[in-house]
């Protein structure tokens, strides 16, 4: 792991959550109604939907939240929660790295993470979905071997679907990453 990179389980109602679900909705709400109404967020909007956001799917024992720093400071997330499709799978949600900080390896090593954190929970795959704007992410996911499938369930903002089968860590010859249990 980059040594800049610090990867741990996060309580998901903390201030540094707080703080990267206001830094995730604002970019991925600016985002959408750029593209449908080429208009940012409204502040309330957003304080709306901040407000009406549970994440307590996110909390153990059957979710985890995990939040990157980048020389200590907050710089992404990435959640697992219960599947809708089964006991064998967990749903990869909420994945985010702040701009700035991108393309310095944080998102793959929050991807990493997270699966070796699934595994060690007994999952067997991980679903996820995502929009069409959102190249970044559908980018990294296809780089670290997750397959695009068909709809998976219904969202309103789900626009695409990945995939990804878990063996076990010794299975796949994965090294272990630090910080992914919980």
């Amino acid at each position: 792991m980059d040594a800049r990179w610090a990867i741990a389980p996060e309580p998901h109602d903390s201030p540094t959550a707080s703080d990267l679900w206001r830094a995730y909705y604002t970019e991925v709400s600016d985002r959408w109604y750029r593209l449908r109404e080429g208009r940012d967020t409204d502040r309330d909007e957003l304080a709306r939907a901040l407000a009406a956001s549970d994440h307590s799917p996110l909390a153990p024992p059957h979710g985890l939240l995990l939040v990157g720093r980048y020389g200590g400071e907050a710089a992404g997330c990435v959640g697992l929660r219960a599947s809708r499709l089964g006991p064998d799978a967990l749903e990869l949600t909420r994945m985010y790295v702040r701009p700035a900080l991108r393309g310095l390896g944080g998102g793959g090593l929050l991807l990493r993470a997270a699966e070796a954190a699934a595994r060690e929970r007994g999952a067997r795959r991980l679903d996820l979905d995502t929009r069409h704007d959102l190249v970044e992410a559908r980018g990294l996911y296809a780089r670290h071997g997750w397959r695009e499938t068909g709809p998976l369930w219904e969202d309103v903002y789900a626009e695409r679907w990945f995939r990804k089968e878990l063996g076990a860590a010794e299975e796949r010859g994965a090294e272990e990453v630090p910080g992914a249990a919980a």
